[in-house]
């Protein structure tokens, strides 16, 4: 491998054919190309369809009231069904729930809060503790509302990091202590927050939802129960919704079977199907991937085979010059490594090139977000390329060594 005299000789050869070896090389470094895009674009689908579970825990169950649409038990259907705090005890007593918050949404979707002469509209939600867990809020400065302020319905708000940067960023004043008035009603700031759903989470104020419900005469009203499963399997979750789902229905009676009574979101079922649609979307890329590197090898096998046919008087005087057949055979195995080997090389560099300038220059949005490849998977299908490109070089060489020196030269 290491001697020049027959690397030299190689590129002579490859030289002499300038217009072969670069289609050869154009072939091989298409379809590590191809392969690197498609994983990396199917990577970056993938990314944005799991940022949209970003905002939210993933094992949580989100539960929302409707209308019931079948008659039970003498009851008439159309009936809009309202959750209660007295159900957000029960869901409470479920085994294998976690943590739970219910949510209160105060009328219009958001509303104008006061500091001192500065005001903006913002959104407000009224919810319990458990919700930090939820939301997977994180908290920067300050605490989140505790046990202690639902019980005595404090006037207490924590905000987002937005928020904060509104009302303090300009004075440098610490927020924390200082009051919001939001409907007329003063509230003092306890923590400041961020939260991986993005800009608009962190335009949020959370109010302790017991002192909401007093503020605004909803009489223990919930618009949405919301829970966590802990770390159970899908089937465990899909149990526990099962038991929470014939609770309500026996507490508002209404049908287990009506579909339209209650609507209920399993973040880890739904997980679940994606992450088996993106194991299927892989396989697919891998295959129309690989496909193409095949085809690009049997590309440069078949060039090979024409290059071993034009040479056949070159072998056949080298054979009556006393070289070996496996001297032959190496001779065209080195050409096939190192045509494949630098267009492989120079495939996967374009294909991460690309990559890397589409995640600069393409902004967040509903289709890609960060498209890119695992480096070791990417170095991988080059070395599985090189070593199929030797194989596909096996072929011809094997020809080329049993060519007959005198019928060689009859040719001629």
């Amino acid at each position: 491998m290491l001697v020049l005299d027959r690397w030299q000789e190689i590129f002579e050869t490859l030289r002499r054919n300038k217009m072969r070896t670069a289609l050869t090389g154009l072939s091989v470094a298409w379809g590590i190309f191809m392969l690197i895009m498609l994983l990396g674009m199917g990577a970056g689908l993938q990314n944005q369809v799991q940022s949209n579970f970003a905002d939210d825990a993933v094992n949580s169950i989100w539960v929302r009231p409707g209308r019931t649409s079948v008659p039970f038990a003498g009851l008439k259907p159309g009936r809009k069904l309202r959750f209660t705090n007295d159900d957000f005890e029960a869901l409470r007593r479920i085994p294998g729930v976690e943590h739970v918050s219910g949510r209160f949404y105060m009328y219009g979707a958001s509303y104008t809060v006061n500091h001192g002469a500065k005001s903006g509209s913002f959104d407000v939600r009224s919810v319990h503790p458990g919700h930090q867990y939820l939301e997977k809020t994180i908290i920067t400065s300050g605490r989140y509302i505790n046990e202690k302020d639902i019980a005595e319905r404090r006037k207490v708000a924590v905000i987002g990091a937005a928020i904060e940067e509104f009302f303090f960023g300009e004075s440098g004043e610490d927020p924390i202590g200082k009051s919001l008035r939001v409907r007329g009603i003063h509230y003092k700031i306890v923590g400041v927050f961020i939260d991986e759903g993005g800009e608009g989470e962190l335009q949020k104020i959370i109010l302790p939802i017991t002192t909401a419900q007093r503020a605004y005469s909803a009489h223990g009203q919930l618009h949405h129960l919301l829970f966590t499963v802990g770390d159970a399997s899908v089937s465990d979750s899909e149990r526990i919704q099962a038991e929470v789902e014939a609770m309500l229905a026996k507490r508002h009676k209404f049908s287990p079977d009506d579909p339209r009574a209650i609507r209920v979101r399993n973040n880890l079922t739904e997980f679940h199907k994606i992450s088996q649609i993106f194991y299927v979307i892989n396989i697919f890329l891998w295959v129309v991937g690989i496909g193409t590197i095949t085809a690009s090898v049997v590309g440069v096998s078949n060039i090979l085979l024409i290059s071993v046919a034009e040479r056949t008087v070159e072998i056949g005087v080298r054979k009556a010059l006393g070289a070996t057949p496996t001297s032959i055979v190496a001779m065209i195995l080195k050409e096939s490594l190192l045509v494949t080997a630098v267009a492989g090389y120079l495939g996967l560099i374009a294909g991460i090139g690309l990559l890397e300038f589409l995640s600069s220059v393409i902004s967040d949005n509903d289709y890609i977000r960060n498209p890119q490849v695992d480096l070791s998977v990417a170095i991988g299908a080059v070395v599985l390329l090189v070593v199929s490109g030797m194989l596909a070089g096996f072929i011809p060489a094997r020809r080329a060594a049993s060519i007959n020196p005198i019928a060689a030269l009859r040719n001629e």
